[in-house]
């Protein structure tokens, strides 16, 4: 018996599913997941309907990777680890990765980018490129090997991003047509991914650690000094792992006069199920839906 099998599957934090969901049609369905630090997390979207039917979330285990989780979790899973999806997505969250214009790529020449900000470790690491086609925008970003080689094996047609991808995508879908530039956050595990978009374009776009209330609103300060905008009039956008009267709210809130919890991703629908859990969260899974 292999270690990924022997593994203990995660322990389940949400399992929300629709009684519409035919698990013996997977043709009518696609499969998105993501992987990182906060744990991993399950959703399935009715092709048909263009509305997610399923919701999962799995905390994080430190004895374990991500590869041996998402086998531990595929190995007492109805619906993880199955063929037959119409489409599959897999998002990585980590902090290595880049990105560049389109017109600047040139395939082979991933792990040279990627270098620039991040050294990969080949014995463990793998180097992948997404392209944003509707923006002609290329993201650049390392996965943990035996995870990439698990989801080639069990998914040779899925596609394998980073959950900047997602972000970005779920965002551009959202902002305003010859909108002002805006900064959004998606806070997850001991880091935050900050976003600025303006007139649909993608304007900085990096991942933060943060171990304090403090840190997170140093970075976002920051970031908004950088971008010549004023915490006490422009507006920010929050997404991600957080409560209401949360500490990291709190602060955020304190400096920042114009914040708000964002939305999920327009356009989809969601099954009644998934009003168990708050709007802004689980947006980059759901964003994955508007990925390629």
């Amino acid at each position: 018996m292999s270690a990924a099998t022997a593994a203990v599957p995660p322990v389940a934090l949400h399992r929300l599913r629709d009684e519409t969901l035919d698990p013996s049609q997977l043709a009518a369905y696609n499969l998105y997941l993501t992987a990182g630090p906060a744990g991993l997390r399950m959703g399935v979207a009715d092709v048909r309907r263009n509305k997610f039917v399923v919701l999962e979330d799995y905390a994080a285990s430190t004895a374990t990777s991500l590869a041996g989780q998402l086998q531990a979790l595929a190995s007492q899973h109805d619906l993880v680890g199955q063929p037959g999806w119409n489409r599959v997505r897999l998002a990585v969250q980590n902090r290595h990765f880049t990105q560049l214009p389109g017109p600047l790529f040139r395939p082979g020449d991933e792990a040279a980018y990627l270098r620039l900000h991040h050294r990969p470790d080949f014995q463990y690491e793998t180097v992948q490129h997404y392209h944003h086609a509707s923006l002609d925008l290329v993201s650049i970003f390392s996965a943990e090997k035996t995870l990439a080689d698990w989801f080639r094996r069990t998914y040779p047609q899925g596609r394998l991003l980073h959950q900047t991808s997602a972000l970005l995508e779920g965002v551009i879908h959202q902002s305003e047509q010859g909108g002002p530039r805006r900064i959004y956050l998606s806070i997850g595990h001991l880091e935050v991914t900050i976003l600025a978009v303006r007139d649909k374009r993608p304007e900085f776009c990096n991942v933060f650690p943060f171990s304090t209330p403090e840190d997170l609103i140093y970075y976002t300060i920051l970031v908004m000094q950088e971008l010549q905008l004023n915490p006490d009039q422009d507006a920010v956008v929050v997404w991600g792992d957080l409560m209401h009267d949360s500490e990291l709210f709190t602060i955020l809130r304190k400096y920042i006069r114009h914040i708000r919890f964002g939305n999920r991703p327009f356009d989809l629908g969601y099954s009644y199920r998934l009003n168990d859990v708050f709007e802004y969260r689980f947006f980059e899974l759901y964003a994955l839906h508007l990925c390629e």
